[in-house]
């Protein structure tokens, strides 16, 4: 069985910086895209950053953009979000996620994205 496993979140002071990864454990697991989303208390699950092997496209939710970045390497189906200048309001769970289907248009809904990671918490103090 497949497995996403998560590393990286911690507490950080606002403005500091967190770096999360994301590895597949168990049997091949190929994917076309992974990506990372969070969920915060009462709130419903979100987009954060997706990379797309193919072409290597990246994709960005607007209230990251310009301070998180997502990285990683198909042949290890890693992928890494590199967080700076962090908010209070980015405090979260965050999930890694896999697609295993080919999609023309962005990776940038839940829906697009079957593996899961189980998630690592991300608190940032005020």
């Amino acid at each position: 069985q497949v497995q996403l496993i998560e590393s990286g979140g911690g507490l950080v002071q606002a403005g500091g910086s967190l770096r999360l990864s994301c590895a597949a454990s168990g049997r091949t697991f190929s994917s076309y895209a992974m990506g990372w989303f969070r969920q915060a208390p009462g709130k419903e699950r979100e987009f954060v950053a997706a990379i797309a092997w193919s072409g290597g496209r990246i994709y960005y939710a607007e209230s990251v953009k310009g301070r998180f970045t997502i990285s990683g390497e198909d042949a290890k189906n890693t992928v890494l979000l590199q967080m700076n200048s962090l908010k209070p309001e980015d405090t979260a769970v965050y999930y890694c996620a896999g697609a295993r289907r080919y999609y023309f248009g962005a990776y940038d809904s839940a829906g697009k994205f079957e593996s899961w990671g189980q998630g690592t918490q991300v608190t940032v103090s005020s």
